[in-house]
């Protein structure tokens, strides 16, 4: 199992920031290796990724979503993979996104790619990309689901 962690600071507020992130099916435009995501539900997913020519296929489950302030998630079958994103308002139109994802590569390309820092990279430049695509829009997220879902068990 490798965490990743990383952060970047954009310059929207932090409703734009978190509005834009709700919006999983925008993920392809700005994530490298997402090849598409479908909302089946509020709390639900199918995901399609590519990785060094391997292709996978699984559905996840949003685990705790609260508006301004995190979304989580996790693979439900197939490749581990969960993430959690959180939103830190730093000025009225600055907010920190930092995005912490467990991965379990599969196979020797994803194995390899993660010795060799591929897997931290990738992850580095979704979110400076996340950061580019949602500033370009001047603040203006593609959509937003403002929903709350509290973690299990509570």
């Amino acid at each position: 199992m490798t965490t990743i962690t990383e952060s970047i600071d954009v310059d929207v507020d932090v409703s734009a920031a978190y509005d834009q992130w709700t919006q999983f099916e925008s993920f392809p435009r700005f994530m490298e290796g997402v090849e598409e995501i479908r909302q089946i539900d509020d709390t639900h997913t199918h995901w399609r990724v590519g990785f060094g020519g391997a292709h996978r296929e699984f559905d996840a489950t949003i685990t705790e979503q609260h508006p301004d302030e995190r979304v989580a998630w996790k693979s439900d079958h197939g490749p581990t993979h969960a993430g959690v994103v959180t939103f830190h308002r730093l000025a009225d139109a600055k907010t920190r996104v930092t995005a912490q994802f467990d991965i379990d590569p599969q196979g020797f390309v994803e194995k390899a790619g993660d010795k060799l820092g591929i897997v931290d990279n990738r992850v580095k430049g979704d979110l400076a990309r996340f950061k580019q695509f949602i500033e370009n829009r001047d603040g203006r997220p593609t959509g937003s689901w403002r929903g709350d879902v509290s973690p299990p068990g509570r």
